[in-house]
């Protein structure tokens, strides 16, 4: 019966494993001296069983608290095998040790439990300044003021470059020093801070921290948790009606004040106006230059803004690199990216020509060698603003130019007459438009001052009489209404429904005195007609001629807005400025880049010939033309009825005197010189098409003298007359869209300002 019993043991013996520990009485069996279950000893003492299981029990304990000791960043795919709290806020920071979780900002940056707890826990000590930062994060900003966010903007550690050319490797700050644009530019490896240097002779010489190294790589970005916002940014105060967080700023940053001219991007709800960008949006251009911001465009924008609003600070010098991560002041690894990232977006913002441009002399090129390789020579036809302006920005970025032109002279139908005292331009002076105008920003780098505009324009009648202020605004009034209804008919029309503007002004303006019952007086149909030759003196056409449909297409396009001024200096000291250093040949006719009308004639032949979509955009356009009379009197005869303003206008006696000088500008504003000049527009450009200069002086004269009738008008000393309509290589003043042609549609109708023209080129 011996068998039965010894099974009987071995079932008793599996009971008492099952109900027991199975783990720890395995781990009793490899130190149990290879002691058999089988051989009864763990049934005859329960108390060495107790032994062996409280035994097991430690060494597990044990085991955790090695598995303790470190704790791995919960972030999936964050290469931070041993985290390091960067915060040291709590006195039971974990440092480099074990902690119940880390927070994760970056690969190489995270804080402890503790530490969080130490500003989120409302009973501890560093609450009161997490507080105080969310009521300001609160106030300004639009993203949640979370911890982590707290300790991205307020307690990472700075990262400075040294600035010596053969080291340049990247130093963490210590938590205390705050890291400002100047210590930025001047920083060395070892540089002293509070009375206190780094130890060893030569700092540099000390290696890289490892962390520096994943920041380049691809995947170290996407693993950020907050994206970038910089610290008293240059955009700030260009976007202080931006919540500073949604155009790549801090909200818990400053703001300054800055010029009025240089306005680069848009503010809320604004729209149309020339050379600006949104600030809180990348364009589809930089979407496709960098498509790895498109789903967080934060660091961009913040690099994007920053570079605009540096370069309209300081448009003087070239704006490179360099200077600009000088300002790039935000906390953390983030700021080595931000800098790495600089190059790529300041080279693009400088090809698309919003920064850098003007009348700038390089000493290297702005762009790198791969920019120009394939271009590396460029012929630039004619020396006028554009081929310039297009010549000295290629020279700029490193390629070789050369520029011909046919004229004895540069500046194309920019050319200005000193003969009279004072400067007046033949072609182009008055700016139409000073925010963001690249006429602005080439004075501000010469240090040229423009005269503004002032709003008054005085219309006298042909007998001296001034015109009652409230029947100019009357029919300036019925004007503009006039425009609108021309803007609506327009919304539906096809080109081949398209109509003269001439007659569909007429149309409207019939239309409108029949349904309403009114009658125009003499005098306002003389004020009405005054409005017509400024608009005639806009398109630089007879309204005839003009296209009723696309009469104001460039509006479809930004618009420069802001003060008008007068160059009076003229534009030629800035078109000589932008020749400077350029290798320009004068007296070489290639007629290819030329104006408008002489495409029209057929005066150069193609070869291939010009493709149909060419011509026929040739062909659309019509070739305006304006001419000028500036003349010089012994003496300002006009300052007493005028009253210091800068121009005043000319109501005609009858349709047909429409356009005959209907503005007079006072062309010195300092009140030093008696220089008036005037324009000739309209009908009246082909009435003095073929009269001598004196003919065309006495006409004016004429007019002056009804003018000021009450007082002597005297004989010029010294005059002259502009002849664009004859003039080989121009026969042109600016384009128009003809009637039945193709114009980009607008549904906004002009308001055209007497004296200030508000359309078109502004280069009259």
């Amino acid at each position: 019966m011996h068998f039965p019993l010894l099974l009987l043991l071995l079932l008793l013996l599996l009971c008492s494993d099952y109900s027991g520990n199975a783990s720890g009485a395995r781990r009793a069996k490899k130190r149990s001296s290879g002691e058999s279950p089988g051989d009864g000893q763990t049934l005859r003492s329960s108390g060495r069983q107790i032994t062996s299981k409280r035994k097991a029990t430690d060494t597990e304990e044990e085991d955790d608290q090695s598995e303790k000791k470190y704790r791995k960043c919960e972030k999936a795919g964050c290469s931070a095998t041993y985290p390091v709290c960067f915060a040291s806020a709590s006195e039971r920071c974990a440092k480099n040790g074990y902690t119940s979780r880390w927070y994760h900002l970056s690969c190489g940056e995270h804080f402890c439990n503790e530490c969080f707890d130490h500003y989120y826990r409302s009973h501890k000590d560093g609450y009161e300044t997490f507080a105080f930062w969310k009521k300001v994060w609160t106030s300004n900003g639009k993203s949640e003021p979370s911890l982590k966010a707290f300790m991205a903007d307020q307690q990472l550690p700075f990262w400075v470059q040294c600035t010596r050319p053969d080291c340049r490797k990247w130093r963490q700050l210590t938590k205390e020093i705050q890291l400002t644009a100047s210590l930025a530019e001047t920083y060395r490896c070892g540089m002293k801070f509070n009375n206190i240097k780094s130890e060893g002779p030569d700092q540099c010489s000390q290696p890289e921290d490892l962390r520096v190294a994943e920041v380049t790589d691809s995947w170290w970005h996407s693993m950020l948790i907050l994206p970038p916002l910089f610290k008293d940014s240059p955009a700030s105060p260009f976007l202080a009606a931006y919540y500073p967080d949604c155009v790549g700023m801090s909200p818990a940053g400053s703001s300054s004040s800055l010029c009025p001219y240089f306005q680069p991007f848009y503010q809320p709800n604004e729209c149309g106006k020339a050379l600006c960008v949104r600030p809180d949006m990348m364009e589809l251009d930089e979407l496709y230059e960098f498509p790895e911001f498109s789903r967080d465009p934060t660091m961009y924008l913040a690099l994007r803004n920053l570079i605009l609003a540096s370069w309209h600070k300081s448009c003087k010098e070239v704006l490179t690199s360099q200077k600009c991560a000088e300002n790039i002041i935000v906390r953390g690894l983030v700021r080595v990216r931000c800098v790495q990232e600089m190059d790529r977006v300041l080279h693009f913002m400088t090809r698309k020509g919003l920064i850098n441009t003007g009348v700038l002399a390089v000493k290297r090129p702005l762009l790198p060698e791969k920019y120009c390789s394939v271009s590396r020579n460029v012929i630039i036809i004619g020396a006028g603003a554009s081929g310039l302006a297009a010549a000295r920005q290629l020279q700029n970025f490193g390629t070789q130019v050369m520029v011909l032109e046919a004229r004895e002279r540069i500046g194309g139908r920019v050319w200005d007459d000193a003969s009279l005292g004072v400067t007046v331009g033949r072609g182009a002076q008055i700016v139409n438009g000073c925010v963001n105008n690249p006429i602005g920003l080439m004075c501000e780098q010469i240090g040229i001052k423009m005269h503004k505009l002032g709003e008054r324009c005085d219309l006298f009648q042909e007998g001296g009489q001034a015109t009652d202020p409230a029947i100019d605004k009357r029919m300036d009034f019925h004007f503009n209404a006039i425009l609108d209804v021309v803007s609506e008919w327009r919304k539906d029309k096809s080109q081949n429904q398209d109509t003269p503007l001439k007659e569909k002004v007429q149309e409207v303006k019939k239309n409108f005195l029949q349904d309403s019952g009114m009658q125009f007086s003499d005098l306002e149909e003389k004020v009405l007609q005054f409005h017509l030759s400024n608009l005639e003196y806009a398109c630089g056409s007879t309204l005839d001629q003009v296209s009723a449909r696309s009469w104001d297409h460039n509006e479809f396009f930004a618009q420069f807005s802001g003060d008008h001024t007068l160059l009076t200096k003229g534009y030629s000291v800035l078109l000589h400025k932008l020749g400077e250093g350029l290798d320009i040949r004068t007296k070489c006719p290639v007629l290819v880049t030329v104006p408008l009308t002489l495409l029209q004639k057929n005066l150069i032949q193609f070869n291939p010939p010009l493709p149909e979509r060419k011509l026929k955009a040739i062909h659309s356009l019509g070739a305006g033309i304006i001419e000028k009379i500036a003349l010089q009197f012994p003496y300002r005869f006009w300052d007493k009825k005028i009253q210091g303003a800068d121009y005043f206008g000319h109501i005609p006696p009858g349709p047909e005197k429409r356009g005959m000088f209907s503005v007079f500008y006072d062309m010195d504003p300092q009140g030093k010189q008696a220089v008036l000049m005037s324009v000739i527009t309209g009908d009246a450009v082909q009435t003095v098409r073929d009269l001598e200069d004196k003919e065309v002086v006495d006409e004016c004269v004429k007019v002056l003298r009804e003018l000021f009738k009450e007082q002597e008008v005297p004989e010029p000393l010294h005059y002259l007359v502009t002849h664009w309509s004859k003039d080989k290589w121009s026969q042109m003043s600016y384009s128009f869209v003809k009637n039945r042609r193709s114009g980009e549609p607008t549904t906004s109708s002009l308001k055209t300002c007497r004296g200030k023209v508000l359309c078109w080129r502004g280069n009259v």
